[in-house]
């Protein structure tokens, strides 16, 4: 790690941050958005782990990255029981076709 800069994890961490965005905005699948949202928590979790490691972070950076992990597990978990509800209700993990739940 004595080779590699701060501004190469800063620049990983933003591909993947805006890698993750391009996949929510374009996808109309809920399995794609939600690959997106994982895609945009490890590119903030490079950025933290990055920061404690070259900044003043100090080992908060990676307990707020556990933290983050810990968040996008049950997330993942609570998404992909919605994903499938809807599926056995509609037949479709379409996002256009989710109409109905505006409420």
């Amino acid at each position: 790690m004595d080779g590699i800069s701060l501004n190469l994890f800063l620049g990983v961490g933003a591909l993947l941050f805006v890698c993750g965005v391009l996949c929510m905005t374009t996808k109309r699948n809920a399995i794609g958005v939600l690959m997106g949202v994982e895609l945009v928590l490890n590119g903030a979790n490079i950025n933290l782990v990055a920061f404690s490691k070259y900044g003043t972070l100090g080992l908060d950076g990676q307990i707020m990255s556990l933290f983050v992990i810990v968040l996008a597990a049950a997330e993942a978990a609570v998404a992909l029981a919605i994903v499938l509800s809807f599926y056995n209700n509609h037949r479709t993990v379409d996002v256009d076709q989710a109409s109905e739940l505006n409420g």
